[in-house]
């Protein structure tokens, strides 16, 4: 709880200097708790998601064995939204990538060329000199084809690869990451399975799971119904957005419920072998930035969580959870990205880290990396 407060303190303090005072951390949040304790949560941090993240809104919903806690700040946002979740693609991604591996049907060893023969070659990139294991990871150096698009222009997912091999590779075996890495991963599926990795996803994660509000949405540019507004940085409206900006590498559409169902399946063993599972949370080989799929997070307090962030426009999402999927917390704000980066960590620590200790430094930068599909 001390942890907490101090959290909260050093913020509003921050936030009334650079801005408008901000309001007192519960009044401008609606929060129901089944079970939970929302007092001593990232509840309170919700509203500087506004008021320094310059979010029009944000809501969050933490799950955890005492119960589950939804809070909400501005208008125009709801616990049953669906929106898009960018990046967060790529551990479902990731995860039917692992569950075809488990059936020795896509050993993680073999090179790109195997399953995509003659498709990556140009400016000193080679197919054949990339293992699957490396675009996971994202060690392969392709160039992220989004850099060229910005995010905005919708392409194939043939188009998105020929972008990537007009641009030399980084360093192979260096960390760096690259959403090619994750289209490709999109088309190996297809080779392998003879179905779309979308149709996969549905039948091995989704169904399920009865995660009955996500979906792969392909090039439909509305969102399902019940959904609010989404905002560009500049305020711009854009809730309608064509999928194709992203594809394999970001375009999931779903809800917070769904979204804290997955992690929790995922990291408590549902839907993956153990041995697999370990491999997905060993990140020796990203030399500690990233998993399989997954990006690990270590706190000020030394507790590790897992999970994955997504920013595509209009959206930025983030779940984390324990390494056992018990407690699993996710947030969204309805814009491209908040304003202030140093909210993500310190709304992490006042949800997992121990309330024991007043002297607990205040997060002053991401505990992780911060992906995002652009």
């Amino acid at each position: 709880m001390l942890l907490f407060l101090q959290v909260a303190l050093t913020l509003l303090c921050a936030a009334t200097a650079d801005f408008e005072p901000a309001p007192t951390p519960r009044a401008d949040t609606t929060a129901t708790a089944d079970g939970a304790d929302a007092t001593d949560t990232a509840d309170a941090l919700l509203p500087l998601l506004r008021t320094r993240g310059r979010a029009p809104a944000a809501a969050l919903l933490a799950h955890e064995e005492s119960g589950t806690r939804f809070a909400e700040s501005g208008p125009g946002i709801s616990r049953s939204d669906h929106f898009r979740a960018g990046s967060i693609t790529k551990t479902f991604l990731a995860t039917v990538v692992l569950q075809l591996a488990s059936e020795q049907r896509l050993p993680l060893s073999d090179p790109v060329e195997r399953y995509l023969p003659g498709l990556v070659r140009g400016a000193g990139n080679d197919g054949r000199a990339l293992t699957l294991r490396s675009l996971l990871t994202h060690t392969s150096g392709l160039y992220d084809f989004a850099r060229d698009t910005g995010g905005i222009r919708p392409v194939t997912p043939l188009q998105a690869i020929r972008i990537a091999l007009t641009h030399p590779p980084a360093d192979r075996g260096r960390y760096a990451y690259s959403n090619t890495n994750y289209v490709l991963l999109g088309l190996v599926v297809e080779q392998v399975t003879g179905r779309p990795y979308s149709t996969e996803a549905e039948r091995r994660i989704l169904d399920p799971l009865g995660l009955n509000g996500t979906s792969f949405p392909g090039s439909r540019t509305s969102l399902p119904s019940p959904h609010g507004r989404a905002y560009d940085t500049d305020g711009t409206d854009v809730t309608e957005l064509d999928p194709r900006v992203a594809g394999a590498a970001g375009e999931l559409v779903t809800t917070l419920a769904d979204l804290n169902r997955f992690y929790s399946a995922l990291l408590s063993g549902e839907l993956l072998p153990s041995h697999r599972l370990h491999e997905m949370l060993d990140t020796h080989t990203a030399h500690g930035s990233y998993g399989l799929g997954l990006i690990p997070a270590r706190l000020p307090c030394g507790v590790t969580v897992w999970g994955h962030n997504g920013r595509i426009s209009g959206s930025y999402v983030r779940t984390a959870a324990t390494v056992d999927g018990r407690h699993v917390l996710t947030f969204r704000v309805n814009t491209t990205a908040m304003a202030d980066p140093d909210l993500e960590p310190a709304l992490l620590a006042a949800e997992f880290c121990p309330r024991t200790s007043w002297n607990e430094p205040v997060p002053n930068r991401d505990p992780g990396q911060r992906h995002s599909f652009e």
